[in-house]
């Protein structure tokens, strides 16, 4: 790291700023001892075995900062957002949502009820949270969260209430807070050039058009019954009409058993709207995965790309939304980010949160071991002599 360059004052005034959301020394120690406990490997990272780690007698000390001390948990988010942008983040980002499930016990934790999980694959008593994964080659990392509220919950006032939620916040279904993430991030100095999730959010037309209006490309999932422009109907008639050479074989990224190999067809959309005046410098596209092992199984998408893509972009933004359940994978084996034992709402997003730093910092690290002699890579704080990030707390 070169001294007293432009990006190391720049790193070391973030590290102050990440410091600052704990102005209390002994939170500050808390917090760091938390997150090297989520790092740490405990075989299951609860409250007992972390303060065990920690050299702690019980886990009063990390129940505290998690359910009573005062730190903001949303800013926390935000210095996350900035130190996987300065790890991480290059031209040619893809954002992606999608949701996960965390089994629980009992009726008190908040937003919890008897609801279907995609991550258990059935319909369990489990919170729903839904995340936003910031993707490209060097890596990805979680971003932003929010715990999905069901109407069982925001429609008792008092069970609300005991749980910590503000008084703000009432239903809506999955596809407005991920519209919140994306908007968060493209806030954010998280470069980003793609968002990509699957058909639950992708048939959100308002998500949609908020990208559109912000000249952001996105490739979404849409179920087959999805409605096109009038000249084409649904979108599965549509693209049963495309002949067999309109399919092409292609690698939408590698798999753990090597590259993802799928037959794609695409077509572009009528002419969308101008909104700045100017000719239009994005086209809609319909495209269409299918397998070349059971051709019967089709899944389909919107897009919205700068003009001059070609299919083969719109590909790897569409295969690159498995990078959030690898986030997700790693995050909950490595970072304890469904070991939490808090039920008030507050507590949730605390654990998240750090959970989502601790995850970060592996990714900076794999990035870092993977791309050692890239200059951009700057660690949050100072480095360790191996050149590794160091704990950015």
């Amino acid at each position: 790291m070169l001294a007293d360059s432009a990006s190391s004052r720049r790193t070391r005034r973030r590290q102050r700023t990440l410091r600052g959301q704990f102005s209390r020394v002994d939170l500050r120690w808390r917090m760091r001892d938390y997150v090297r406990g989520l790092l740490s490997p405990v075989g299951r990272k609860n409250g007992w075995q972390l303060a065990e780690y920690a050299g702690q007698r019980g886990p009063a000390g990390f129940q505290h900062p998690l359910n009573g001390a005062s730190w903001d948990a949303d800013a926390l988010r935000d210095d996350v957002q900035h130190y996987v942008a300065g790890q991480l983040g290059c031209p040619g980002g893809v954002l992606i949502v999608d949701d996960t499930g965390f089994l629980k016990k009992g009726t008190d934790s908040a937003a919890v009820q008897r609801q279907y999980s995609g991550t258990a694959g059935r319909t369990e008593n489990c919170q729903i949270g839904v995340f936003a994964a910031y993707a490209l080659p060097k890596g990805r990392a979680l971003v932003d969260r929010e715990l999905y509220l069901p109407k069982s919950w925001t429609g008792d006032t008092d069970r609300c209430r005991a749980a910590g939620i503000p008084e703000n916040r009432g239903f809506a279904t999955k596809g407005e807070p991920a519209r919140a993430l994306i908007l968060r991030a493209l806030a954010s100095p998280l470069p980003i050039a793609w968002v990509t999730g699957d058909c639950g959010y992708g048939q959100e037309w308002r998500m949609r058009r908020t990208l559109e209006e912000a000249s952001v490309g996105y490739v979404l999932a849409v179920p087959k019954s999805q409605q096109l422009h009038a000249l084409y109907g649904r979108i599965d008639h549509a693209i049963a009409q495309a002949p067999e050479e309109a399919w092409e074989r292609m690698s939408c990224g590698d798999g753990a058993k090597g590259p993802r190999l799928y037959d794609w067809a695409a077509a572009r959309l009528p002419a969308i709207d101008v909104f700045d005046g100017d000719a239009p410098t994005h086209e809609r596209w319909m495209l269409a995965r299918r397998s070349p092992v059971r051709p019967d199984e089709i899944a389909y998408y919107m897009a919205y790309a700068p003009n001059g893509t070609e299919v083969r972009d719109l590909v790897r933004v569409a295969g690159s939304r498995w990078a959030i359940e690898e986030a997700f994978q790693a995050a909950k084996n490595e970072c304890g980010l469904d070991q939490y034992e808090v039920r008030r709402y507050p507590g949730w997003y605390r654990h998240i949160t750090l959970a989502m730093l601790a995850h970060a910092f592996l990714a900076a690290l794999a990035a870092r071991r993977t791309h050692r002699t890239r200059p951009e890579l700057v660690p949050l704080a100072q480095t360790s002599p191996s050149h590794s990030p160091a704990l950015p707390l």
